[in-house]
């Protein structure tokens, strides 16, 4: 069986490249669509206008809506951040939430947080941060997790007890402490601790502690990487953009974009979701500390991460361990209007999708966003703004020369004909999780509120949120503008 998955493995990546050499989608695509894009804010902003689609609102479904997004700082793990707590982060996203929206805390019927490493003392970290942040203790709170998509996950999870009518006011959010991970004893450890703590006589102890030997001692190290392959996902990256003929030319270069852009727009003062946060005992902090603009030079100068010596995956183009939290009001428009909010955007369909998590680990968004265009009943070129997570620079490229192969699509998806890659002019043009960073649990908010702000900002009626996640997971959702 082995034999064969290998070779059913390197006849697909045989079939991918030989399909994308007909690929559009030259080797300079970064660099030029890199300096499109960092002119495009100032040329948006000039050719606002209101769109004449037709608005996805259906007869008898309820509409739900997204009131605004916040999130604390994304910040380097092991920086300022690095003595707190994930509960005090989450905390914070719900405060500066309640601070920016003046929203009376009794009027929340439901608060869902994701995360991914739980910290062991607070494994409900939805409802430690909810008391923390003076929530009722009488407004239930639960913790879910779904690896990349945690957020995703707790904002789709509210969105359906909206449309059945459980409640009409949700707090969702993530949150995701890298600073300071469980590492675990050895397993052969553990049992001999939990035997002592049984232990009724001083002879049964000192005999289980003169059962201890060095092995026993080795901890058990967390790990970004599958249970099921025992692969990590830098490796699984590197396999992918080798499949699809990723170069690292083109890894490099859509890094250095991520970077600029991201620089740019917080510059610009785009990045308003970003709240300020005085970390105890330490400074305020009021922007990401992640966004580093290099050149192809610097870039160039990085040895491989994960496949050594030969990969092409780096630590440059990757995303980087981040600490971080986020939080999201979602409501049902009556309710919004009825208290006198101005809603930014509305929540329309989603989907969540699945594969292979050996070859196709990270390809959710090419699975996803055909399948989400399909149920709104839209097309590529309706999306007005595009937001997909990036993993690393090899999976963003692998993800869109995989939308846009008709091999690709016949042979993988069932469908007759490719979806088509995103324009370039569209695509993540306030940075990504590149360069803003990525805390694992909280990144899919930050996604939903990116959408909202660049579609006000732009002019445009639909925005398009997609992600990969560990397990070859994946999330699509569609965002359609509030009337301005």
């Amino acid at each position: 069986m082995g034999l064969v998955r290998a070779g059913s493995r390197l006849k697909m990546a045989s079939m991918l490249r030989n399909s994308m050499r007909c690929s559009p989608i030259s080797p300079a695509w970064a660099v030029q669509c890199a300096t499109r894009s960092l002119g495009t804010t100032a040329q948006l902003q000039a050719q606002v206008q209101t769109k004449s689609k037709k608005s996805l609102s259906r007869p008898g479904v309820k509409n739900i809506v997204l009131v605004e997004g916040v999130r604390t700082p994304f910040l380097l793990s092991g920086t300022t951040y690095s003595d707190m707590m994930p509960h005090d982060l989450a905390r914070a996203s719900l405060q500066g939430l309640l601070n920016k929206t003046a929203l009376p805390k009794d009027a929340v019927d439901y608060i869902i947080y994701g995360t991914v490493i739980q910290e062991v003392k607070t494994s409900n970290i939805a409802r430690e941060a909810a008391l923390g942040a003076g929530f009722s203790d009488k407004t239930p709170s639960h913790t879910v997790t779904m690896a990349c998509i945690s957020s995703n996950q707790a904002m789709t999870t509210g969105v359906g007890l909206i449309a059945s009518g459980q409640c009409d006011t949700i707090v969702a959010g993530g949150v995701e402490f890298m600073s300071d991970v469980p590492i675990r004893h050895s397993r052969k450890m553990r049992k001999t601790m939990l035997s002592l703590n049984k232990a009724k006589t001083l002879g049964q102890r000192l005999s289980l502690i003169g059962g201890i030997r060095m092995a026993h001692l080795a901890p058990e190290l967390p790990a970004v990487a599958e249970f099921s392959t025992a692969e990590t996902m830098g490796h699984s990256a590197d396999r992918l953009a080798a499949a699809f003929g990723v170069t690292r030319l083109e890894q490099d270069e859509f890094a250095l974009r991520s970077h600029t852009l991201a620089k740019k727009a917080q510059d610009a003062g785009l990045l308003e979701d970003v709240i300020s946060f005085k970390v105890p005992g330490r400074d305020i902090v009021s922007k990401d500390n992640g966004i580093r603009p290099s050149s192809m030079e610097q870039l160039a100068k990085l040895k491989a991460a994960f496949v050594k010596p030969h990969g092409t995956v780096t630590a440059a183009n990757s995303s980087f361990l981040t600490d971080g939290a986020s939080a999201v009001l979602i409501m049902s428009e009556e309710k919004a209007l009825a208290m006198g909010y101005k809603p930014k955007a509305y929540l329309r369909d989603f989907v969540y999708v699945s594969q292979d998590p050996k070859d196709q680990l990270l390809l959710g968004p090419a699975y996803g966003t055909p399948k989400v265009l399909q149920r709104a009943g839209l097309t590529m070129a309706d999306i007005d703004v595009f937001e997909f997570h990036e993993a690393f620079a090899g999976q963003i490229m692998a993800n869109l020369k995989a939308m846009d192969s008709d091999w690709f699509a016949q042979t993988y998806m069932g469908r007759t004909s490719k979806v088509g890659a995103p324009p370039m002019e569209k695509f993540n043009l306030w940075g990504g999780s590149l360069s803003l960073g990525h805390p694992f649990g909280a990144t899919g908010c930050r996604l939903v509120t990116t959408v909202a702000h660049r579609l006000r900002k732009e002019g445009g009626q639909y925005g398009l949120v997609a992600a990969c996640a560990a397990g070859g997971q994946g999330h699509a959702m569609v965002i359609e503008a509030y009337p301005q």
